[in-house]
């Protein structure tokens, strides 16, 4: 066993033993589905950020930049990170207030109808069960790449490495080691990627040499390599897709069920709110540094293949062994957070929104329930061929399409109707996977402005419309709602308020300091390598590197406003008065 082999190792036991340690004071359902309720922000913020990162992102990601998409993945402004923020805002907390045991069970009590509860939880399994089945053989690739283990053993080794803590200690254990295991690769990607690029000179070196890879022409472009042997065919189709997949990743960040979910283990309001903006940040920097050390290693060897394993390839080649392992058990150690999330939410979805009986529902019969999905998802894992990146997209955007506009209309429409609620929910669905579906499989050719997550959005939300205008609200659903909407006198406390403020006040300088670095250390670098400086040696404000990289000012100090005036007017002591 060599010390990377050896590393992740070390790190999973490590995992297993806090997971199963903490399913010792697992007593009640409160414990195993919500972690008690008692998380703090550091918590919450692990668990956001673990359960979001995968090896589809040390992987598929850092793969996509490295085949030619490394300039519009570091320019563009976080349209989709700060869907956690307007998700706690204007979702998460009410969510939180609920106090239902998963999300879908929140949908069932806003609607009173077990149906749509049903019907959320069926999106659950099937979504998350795609979700689980990708993370896994990504998992198993690593293993793969790193052991001698063939590939099906590695998918064994995987699944039992996450599924032997999670079916025993429920969300206790998984919160806990998925904040472990957000410290350990964030803090080994950090670095892991400065080593590298002092190695290259540093960021401006590395940024102005890569202009010149002729391999991956305009990989360091705002629209990064598109035209013949690519998805789109020109910068424009690039554009549209680019935002259609962030818009979409953003209702998945604000209402996805792996990601809402978490705040129902929040301490209080504040912590919601909080955890939500300090994620937004840590998902933020961790992609620019993953996606931007993806597409650098062209530097160092152009020619990897598959491009998936270019993560795997630098750390065992462009580093040192120690570094290289911390790495790869990071890498490991993102894998098994999300899985054990997902085959969590699964798990619950099956025992707690498909089951009838939820009297009869107990911690042991949420562990069959929870071991039998992941005996499923084995067996599937066995059968689909693995594809990271590309199954990622797709399967995330399922819940944008599904959940997003049912979501937000639960806690802000007056007339969406439970049959309203479930029309949507099951079209939406239908509506982004049939197309995405018959494209893959070459029946249509999908422009890129009829991105299934946009069909599907669209189709729920007519569909929504359309049903509850036809149907009553009844007088239960109009009382939960408004219920929803009268702030937990506890939470209306200054010194919390105060301190929750602090995260708006991060938004803002967030928004003005980011375009200031990227023009510096990004759009100079890549004008001096293109010969686009102006005849003074200045920055050429024009072009589209530039447009992209100030956009992150007006995005995040308008964000950080209306979160600051939020905060304040539902949080503050005198707004004790008004609930």
């Amino acid at each position: 066993m060599d010390i990377y082999a050896l590393g992740i190792a070390i790190s999973v036991v490590i995992f297993i033993a806090v997971g199963i340690y903490a399913g010792r004071s697992v007593k009640k359902l409160d414990d195993y589905f919500v972690a008690g309720r008692r998380a703090p922000t550091l918590l919450i913020v692990g668990t956001l950020v673990a359960s979001v990162f995968s090896t589809s992102l040390f992987l598929g990601e850092a793969g996509f930049t490295y085949d030619g998409q490394l300039g519009p993945y570091i320019l563009m402004p976080g349209i989709a990170v700060i869907g956690y923020v307007y998700g706690a805002i204007f979702f998460g907390t009410f969510l939180r207030r609920s106090r239902a045991h998963t999300v879908a069970d929140f949908f069932g009590q806003r609607f009173n109808s077990h149906r749509v509860q049903q019907a959320a939880g069926v999106t659950i399994i099937v979504g998350l069960g795609g979700y689980l089945l990708v993370v896994t053989q990504g998992a198993a690739i690593l293993l793969t790449e790193l052991t001698g283990l063939g590939y099906f053993q590695g998918i064994i080794l995987a699944w039992l490495s996450y599924t032997l803590f999670t079916l025993y200690s429920g969300s206790k254990g998984v919160i806990l080691t998925d904040t472990l295991m957000f410290l350990l690769f964030c803090v080994a990607t950090v670095f892991f990627v400065f080593y590298i690029v002092d190695g290259m000179g540093g960021i401006s070196q590395a940024i102005e040499d890569l202009t010149q890879v002729e391999s991956k022409p305009n990989i360091a472009a705002w629209h990064g390599t598109v035209g013949s042997g690519t998805e789109w065919p020109t910068a424009k189709d690039y554009l549209i897709w680019s935002l259609i997949m962030d818009m979409s990743w953003g209702f998945v960040y604000a209402v996805g069920p792996w990601q809402s979910s978490r705040h129902l283990m929040a301490r209080d309001e504040h912590v919601v709110v909080r955890a939500a903006v300090y994620a937004c940040f840590a998902v933020a920097l961790m992609q620019v540094l993953v996606y931007g050390i993806g597409g650098l290693i062209n530097l160092a060897n152009p020619g990897i293949s598959p491009s998936e394993t270019v993560m795997i390839w630098a750390a065992k080649n462009l580093v040192p062994s120690f570094l290289g392992a911390m790495l790869l058990a990071g890498i490991m150690a993102a894998a098994l957070s999300s899985a054990s999330t997902f085959l969590s939410l699964i798990g619950f979805s099956v025992s707690n929104d498909i089951v009838v009986h939820k009297k009869q529902l107990t911690v042991n019969a949420s562990r069959i329930a929870m071991l039998i999905t992941g005996l499923v998802v084995l067996v599937l894992c066995f059968i689909f061929p693995p594809n990271v990146f590309w199954l990622m997209l797709f399967i995330g955007t399922v819940f944008a399409s599904s959940w997003g506009p049912v979501g937000f209309m639960s806690i802000w429409s007056k007339t969406i109707t439970a049959d309203g609620a479930f029309w949507g929910i099951v079209t939406g669905f239908f509506g982004n996977v049939i197309p995405a579906l018959f494209d893959y499989i070459g029946f249509i050719s999908l422009p890129s402005y009829l991105n299934p997550a946009l069909i599907g959005a669209s189709i729920s939300l007519i569909t929504i419309m359309y049903i509850s205008k036809r149907g009553t609200v009844s007088a239960q659903e109009a009382q939960y709602r408004e219920d929803l909407h009268r702030t937990p006198v506890v939470d209306c406390d200054l010194q919390k308020t105060k301190i929750t403020m602090l995260a708006p006040a991060a938004l803002v300088l967030y928004g003005c300091l980011m375009p200031l670095l990227l023009i510096k250390y990004y759009v100079t670098p890549y004008q001096t390598g293109v010969g686009q400086l102006l005849s003074n040696g200045s920055v050429d404000l024009t072009t589209g590197e530039a447009i992209l990289a100030m956009l992150s000012a007006p995005v995040y100090v308008i964000l950080g406003l209306i979160v600051a005036k939020v905060v304040w007017g539902r949080y503050s002591p005198t707004s004790k008065l008004s609930n």
